[in-house]
């Protein structure tokens, strides 16, 4: 199972799991959607896993923990005032029926981290359909470095960002890519998407490399002049 959970005004709040098993769930903005969610599927919880320390995606952990207060909540150092129970910064995760990949995806943050479980990538604001994120604290070298790191993984890989920004990053990426055919023939699908109130999420690596312009640039000067376009696009 697979869920985006909608939350705040473009925010995913995604949870994963098997099948008969306990959930996991990656970022919590807010407790609005999720919380009946849970209760209506009667799922439980094997732990929460933060990206990073934006309140778009803590906002909401003081009031999950009310509800449950022994679940684990791992996120990094940086997380740690925002509810964080487990510090982890890279390594592996094992929790019930799961083993977690931790990768360290600094550069919208310093400490940024994306999550690998199952073939799923969990990646915040790290990487988005056909974009990436806004470097804030972390640097533009952290940026592209971390985007590198996760260009290796498997073209199946599904990728399951934050937010839903799909649509905006096509019309940037159309703008600024030479070969535009596989951008034109999703941005179809995307539209017919959200016009129907369907997440354009997830997505997957292998697609991806064709859309998406920041996997493209082979150069931190490459990414850096895209990511400075975007920016005021």
């Amino acid at each position: 199972m697979l869920t985006p959970i909608p939350a705040l005004n473009d925010n995913y709040i995604w949870v994963y799991g098997r099948e008969n098993c306990s959930v996991i769930v990656i970022d919590i903005p807010e407790i609005i959607n999720l919380l009946p969610f849970l209760q209506e599927k009667q799922l439980s919880v094997a732990a929460v896993l933060l990206t990073h320390k934006h309140h778009d995606h803590v906002g909401g952990v003081a009031a999950f923990k009310q509800y449950f207060p022994n679940v684990p909540i791992y996120g990094t150092d940086e997380c740690a005032e925002q509810g964080a129970t487990n510090i982890i910064n890279e390594g592996v995760i094992s929790v019930a029926n799961y083993t977690i990949q931790v990768i360290p995806t600094g550069g919208h943050t310093e400490q940024h981290v994306s999550y690998l479980v199952d073939g799923y990538l969990f990646c915040g604001d790290v990487l988005f359909s056909a974009g990436c994120g806004r470097v804030f604290t972390g640097n533009y070298e952290q940026m592209f470095q971390s985007l590198q790191r996760l260009n290796v993984l498997p073209a199946e890989t599904k990728i399951c960002p934050a937010h839903e920004y799909t649509l905006n990053n096509l019309i940037f990426a159309e703008s600024v890519l030479k070969e535009k055919s596989a951008v034109k023939k999703h941005r179809v699908l995307v539209e017919k998407w959200r016009a129907e109130n369907h997440p354009s999420l997830p997505t997957t690596l292998e697609l991806e490399r064709q859309i998406n312009p920041f996997l493209q640039a082979e150069t931190l000067d490459e990414f850096k002049a895209l990511r400075i376009a975007k920016d005021t696009f």
